[in-house]
């Protein structure tokens, strides 16, 4: 036992060093991809366009954070597109249907969003249900949900001050909705970096029966990081209802992919253990100035899902190269 912990130890303190590490490789990628983009487009490193990648990539972006813990801990969570859905859906129909106070439905959409994560995270411990299987099922029901809410309509028409959120850029710079991500981002890579909870979900990642040998307690772990990611979800579905003052079922389609992709593309392994925040904000930043970037050149819409796809693909391959050679 006391060899177990003290390699569970060890290996977590290896582990919480390399915390920013991983995000080298993925960094002179995103310097590469401004360099090229810069010569080839006049307006690409002007600030107008640099403020509205930001805006554009805050959704990916905060749910990009949940993702990065779930993967972390060798998960994955198919569910946040719609769970993205089912917030906004609580949100919009409880402040304009029912008439709550709208803080208050902005608490209930991510309290929603939470419970989605909760019943993923049990489904995951309690019933040993493999994650992808377990995301997917909360995928389809918490898609259901957002539809049943209102018999699959839209709900239009928010308060003004609720949708300057995303629209008023304060000192010139940041909206609020940025910088919601940006705290995030923050926050949770101090957690990561130096709480002794957050080194812990590395050798969750790394080991989970060694992590349990040395008094890490798995099963609440996983749950709580699906919670969290679940409530990111909620937090993405709140910013972008401010931004496009509606909320449909619809919303979030497909966005659990590009989740995905800016984790992995960030350095994280999908076998857990690897990864951390500052390389999933890389990874955010690669896809948003790629997807500008190619429509500043008048890319097609399809040619640029082949590009993005083939980073995907490149990003995958650099993990197992660097596994291989571990």
């Amino acid at each position: 036992m006391t060899t177990a912990s003290g390699g569970a130890e060890a290996g977590s303190r290896k582990w919480s060093l390399r915390l920013g590490s991983g995000a080298t490789g993925p960094f002179l990628g995103l310097i590469a991809l401004c360099v090229f983009l810069a010569f080839s487009s006049d307006t690409f490193l002007t600030m107008r366009n640099f403020l509205n990648v930001m805006d554009q990539i805050t959704v990916i972006g905060v749910m990009a954070i949940g993702m990065t813990f779930v993967i972390l801990i060798g998960g994955i969570d198919l569910s946040v597109g719609s769970v993205l859905a089912l917030s906004a859906m609580v949100m919009g129909y409880l402040g304009n249907w029912v008439g709550v106070p709208f803080p208050l439905a902005i608490m209930a959409a991510l309290l929603a969003a939470s419970v989605a994560g909760l019943v993923s995270g049990l489904m995951v411990t309690q019933l040993n249900m493999p994650p992808f299987i377990a995301t997917l099922a909360m995928m389809s029901m918490a898609r259901g949900i957002a539809s049943i809410i209102t018999d699959g309509q839209q709900i239009i028409g928010f308060p003004d001050w609720f949708s300057n959120l995303a629209i008023i850029r304060h000192f010139g710079l940041l909206s609020a909705t940025v910088a919601v991500m940006l705290f995030f981002t923050l926050v949770t890579w101090a957690f990561l970096r130096f709480r002794p909870a957050g080194r812990e979900l590395y050798a969750i990642g790394g080991s989970p029966e060694v992590a349990r040998l040395a008094g890490v307690r798995v099963a609440a772990a996983t749950v709580g990081v699906y919670v969290f990611c679940g409530f990111m979800a909620g937090i993405a579905g709140v910013i972008l209802s401010a931004r496009l003052d509606s909320a449909q079922p619809s919303s979030g389609l497909g966005y659990e992919l590009d989740t995905i992709a800016a984790v992995v593309i960030g350095g994280a392994s999908l076998s857990g253990g690897v990864g951390g925040i500052a390389g999933t904000a890389v990874g955010v930043l690669i896809i948003g100035f790629l997807r500008n970037g190619l429509n500043l050149l008048h890319v097609s819409p399809f040619v640029q899902q082949v590009i993005i796809g083939l980073v995907i693909a490149l990003a995958v391959a650099a993990d197992t190269v660097r596994k291989r050679r571990q």
